[in-house]
């Protein structure tokens, strides 16, 4: 019996270009690019998510757990505030991050497990929503400091 690719290594050798994807995807997206940025600054919390993402997989918890917290979701919330992005747009681009994901995933079914794959799905569903959660918390964070600074 061949030995079929679990989700996580997909994932973790195919980043780069899931990543790539995904800018594309943002690149066309007329709200989002109104904040102007290279697609490195664009980009740069990507690495982290999907070594977080990776390392659900392969350690899984419980879907509906939450998930264990993120420093990148962090910093990429009030990185985003100060970069002027609104709430709408940190939750398009998480969108779009799942649909290039699950593009990537689907790009590749011929070499997955397919056992597996409706589980790790509902996980990467979970995880990404969770640290859509912790950056837009640390969004809203970043906004009521600015709102204190104002105050008189």
């Amino acid at each position: 019996m061949e030995l079929r690719d679990n989700v996580a290594d997909i994932l973790e050798r195919e980043t780069k270009s899931t990543i790539l994807s995904w800018l594309r995807r943002v690149d066309a997206e007329p709200e989002i690019i109104t904040v102007r940025l290279s697609d490195e600054e664009r980009c740069a919390h990507l690495r982290n998510i999907f070594r977080d993402l990776v390392a659900r997989l392969r350690n899984p918890l419980p879907l509906g757990t939450r998930a264990l917290i993120s420093e990148a979701a962090d910093d990429h919330g009030c990185l985003r505030r100060v970069q002027g992005y609104t709430p709408a747009m940190l939750v398009e681009e998480s969108r779009m991050l799942q649909v290039s994901i699950f593009q990537t995933l689907q790009d590749h079914l011929i070499d997955l497990d397919l056992g597996v794959v409706l589980k790790d799905v509902m996980t990467i569903a979970d995880e990404v929503d969770s640290q859509l959660a912790q950056s837009m918390a640390s969004y809203m964070l970043e906004a009521s400091r600015e709102v204190e600074l104002i105050r008189p």
